[in-house]
């Protein structure tokens, strides 16, 4: 079996040697079909790459004015604030946000993604440059307009709206290095699956080489987006590699964690160490010492992703690439290197 542009059901039952109707049952209610048959029409589907439009079968516009997106965990933060906005830009339109979450997990973003497209939405929204290659080889055979936020497809592959990661960590580190500061560590995000952490990591790693500063292996951990997890990287740090007097961290919540380590050990910030962020997310400004941190315009992305996905549902063209800005903010987190 070969697969063709965007095949149809009947081709699935063709394939499969079944009726169009067993082949329909098969896939949308498999219990009433039998277990042979059912693997049968399943093997043909994923051969021919078909995906069920669920609004081709419930409207004959082949519209459901449903978007979908997939986005890391929404417990953070910086996630939340931009869902909540692309989904109150989209009810203002008439369309309804169905969201999916995965854990950094090409493999079950791809699940989550087929099944948004199985439901029939209109388009998709997605986080980041990192994908397994067959979700964009889906997202293509259904025929579906997807956006990538938050990151920057510099070679104009896919359509995107976010900010430039590295530029605006570059920023941030070149803040700590004009105040005098020499040695840095790092606690960054997991890099695996994850393009903003690495671009971050690598802005720090940039910034400091310009000045000819190598940025010490024992001196970058990597950690999960909890602030226990961020608590025990600082502990590591301290432990293993002392003597820093700057720490970038690859979000807020990282860095927020680090705060609560240095007050328990009783490292005095920032007369001791110097720390920053990235996100300015809510309690950046309330926790003490306030946090100097990168202002991510995160309910701006979900805005934009909104206003890009509705102009092209609507035959408009739109900016392949749309950068928003990145502001370095500074506050009370950072300060000159000890004397």
């Amino acid at each position: 079996m070969r697969r063709r542009p965007n095949p149809k059901l009947s081709d699935v039952a063709r394939a499969a040697g079944v009726s169009l109707s067993t082949a329909s049952r098969a896939l949308s209610e498999p219990a009433l079909v039998r277990l042979g048959t059912r693997e049968r029409v399943r093997e043909a589907a994923a051969m021919l790459g078909y995906v069920p439009h669920g609004a081709a079968r419930a409207l004959a516009t082949r519209r459901s004015r449903t978007i979908g997106a997939v986005f890391p965990p929404v417990d953070n933060p910086i996630f939340a604030a931009a869902t909540q906005a692309l989904a109150h830009e989209l009810a203002a339109s008439g369309y309804t946000l169905l969201l999916a979450t995965h854990e950094y997990d090409p493999s079950a973003e791809l699940e989550v993604t087929r099944t948004l497209l199985e439901r029939g939405v209109d388009g998709l929204v997605l986080v980041g440059l990192d994908h397994d290659p067959e979700l964009y080889r889906l997202v293509s055979r259904a025929g579906v307009p997807y956006d990538l936020a938050w990151s920057l497809d510099r070679a104009g592959f896919h359509p995107c709206v976010g900010v430039a990661h590295r530029l605006a960590s570059v920023r941030v580190t070149q803040h700590l290095l004009e105040l005098g500061h020499r040695e840095f560590a790092v606690i960054a995000g997991r890099t695996a699956f994850n393009d903003r952490t690495r671009e971050r990591l690598a802005g720090v790693h940039e910034a400091l080489a310009a000045r000819g500063i190598e940025l010490r292996p024992e001196r970058v951990a990597e950690s999960e987006f909890l602030l226990p997890r961020a608590r025990a990287a600082c502990r590591t740090l301290l432990s293993r590699a002392p003597g820093f007097t700057a720490l970038v961290c690859g979000n807020d919540v990282l860095a927020i964690g680090a705060l609560a380590e240095c007050a328990s050990r009783g490292v005095a910030v920032p007369a001791a160490l110097s720390i920053v962020g990235f996100d300015d997310i809510d309690m950046a400004s309330g926790v003490t010492p306030a946090l100097t941190t990168v202002r991510v315009p995160a309910a701006n992305i979900g805005r934009r992703a909104a206003t890009r996905m509705l102009a092209r549902l609507a035959g408009e063209d739109v900016t392949r690439t749309e950068e928003l800005p990145a502001d370095l903010i500074v506050r009370a987190s950072t300060g000159p290197v000890p004397a």
